[in-house]
């Protein structure tokens, strides 16, 4: 499904880096669709410090970003996009080998690079000579001055939006290509800007000190199509004990640890799908609450499902903080009893091995052989995953598969010890393998 997003703008020039990613979750947290962070430093110490700090706003925000750098090199594109961003926005001004554009449209896909573009940029790039003060008018851009971008397979530009007239528009009508708009907007002028063909989004710092969902539902009310939260079922839909209660179980979104029981009515729900976050109803208190509304540990939605009599939701979150009050993680903690088993989902051994290994890299154990690989360093390690690639090999090659399960589970050991030497964890592999679909 289509909708026009908002988009909060950060440049991150000069700024200090926890500023950012405190001001990014924010925006995560309230509602924003995405993204854009910007820093267009030549110089390559700022860029690496740039790209360093966008590989943490990655660790730190679930919805997508795009990165707006300097590229005068196809590896310089590259580098953006192992940060985990969705897109790389490019200057025009600063582009200085065109043919660039072409070859990272052709490596990364249309959808993943944006240029950003003002008036005099695109007058310029029509080749016309002689540009009268008449003509140096965005009334007078025709398809023609957008050719060479198109060309070269652009689809997604960023304007300001005082210069998207209806001339540009009409001028695109026939393209392929989409605006998304920057400017210091009040808030009066995001409808009506949303409303223009071919924009899809909006990107602005307007949204610093607001609730974009409130914005979006305002938006919404106004016949803006734009992300909100829905619900396919009414609360009357739901079967509700006497007190017109239905409890909910939420569940962390990405663990799947269960972290709490709670209640709700039908105001409860409402507030929930309106805000975004948590709210229940408290049978002790006779009142709404807000999880996380004293403590700070808020629940933001990010799914809510009915089971199959309809009596009961399950919530997933992503919850900030601890979920019981009394500082555990989750309020199932004590055991009852317990069984002694395997877990064998695969992702979850994935993550218990990997966190063996990181507390390994914290917390030093005398004797352990993980402690040596990180004691003789990368090339000690580098060598040992050559060592066991070199030995799936062989034994791909012998009959049956035991040795080769083995060689396999050697192989991925020392694959983790590789990345908690060099700071990757398994988020950052499952998200560059999510943006390859």
């Amino acid at each position: 499904m289509t909708y026009k997003k908002l988009i909060p703008y950060l440049d991150a020039e000069g700024k200090i880096a926890s500023d950012i990613l405190n001001l990014a979750r924010h925006y995560s947290y309230s509602g924003a669709d995405e993204l854009i962070i910007i820093n267009y430093a030549k110089d390559e110490k700022t860029r690496d410090e740039f790209l360093s700090l966008a590989k943490l706003l990655a660790k730190e925000v679930d919805i997508p970003f795009i990165i707006g750098t300097y590229c005068k090199r196809f590896e310089d594109v590259k580098k953006a996009f192992y940060t985990g961003a969705a897109a790389v926005l490019i200057p025009y001004t600063l582009l200085e080998d065109k043919q660039l554009l072409k070859e990272a449209i052709k490596r990364f896909g249309k959808d993943k690079i944006i240029i950003e573009m003002t008036l005099p940029n695109i007058l310029d790039i029509s080749g016309k000579e002689n540009i009268t003060s008449e003509e140096n008018s965005s009334e007078n851009v025709s398809l023609e001055m957008f050719s060479p971008l198109v060309n070269s397979g652009v689809t997604k530009v960023l304007i300001n939006a005082e210069e998207l007239t209806h001339s540009i528009i009409e001028s695109a009508r026939a393209s392929s290509l989409q605006f998304i708009l920057r400017d210091d907007f009040i808030s009066d002028d995001l409808m009506p800007l949303l409303k223009r063909e071919k924009v899809i989004g909006l990107t602005s710092n307007l949204f610093e000190e607001k609730d974009i969902m409130k914005i979006k539902y305002a938006l919404k009310e106004n016949g803006v199509d734009v992300n909100t939260f829905e619900t396919t079922l009414k609360f009357s839909d739901f079967k509700v004990d006497a007190n017109h209660l239905i409890p909910v179980i939420v569940q962390d979104y990405k663990s799947d640890e269960v972290l709490m029981l709670a209640y709700m009515n039908e105001e409860a729900y409402n507030k929930t799908i309106a805000g975004g976050k948590m709210t229940y109803y408290s049978r002790s208190r006779q009142t709404l609450w807000l999880k996380g509304e004293t403590s700070g540990h808020f629940q933001y939605v990010k799914e809510l499902l009915i089971d199959c009599d309809k009596d009961t939701i399950l919530a997933k979150v992503l919850q900030i903080g601890p979920a019981c009050h009394t500082g555990n993680q989750s309020c199932f903690f004590t055991e009852l009893m317990k069984k002694e088993y395997h877990k064998e989902d695969p992702l979850h051994v994935f993550q218990d091995v990997y966190d063996i290994i990181l507390d390994r890299k914290k917390n030093p154990k005398d004797g352990s052989y993980t402690n040596y690989l990180f004691d003789q360093g990368i090339d000690k390690i580098l060598k040992k995953c050559g060592e066991e690639a070199t030995e799936i090999t062989i034994a791909a090659k012998n009959p049956g598969m035991e040795e080769l399960r083995y060689e396999i589970a050697d192989y991925l050991y020392h694959l983790m010890v590789l990345m908690v030497e060099c700071g990757l964890d398994w988020n950052d592999i499952t998200n560059e393998l999510a943006h390859r679909k």
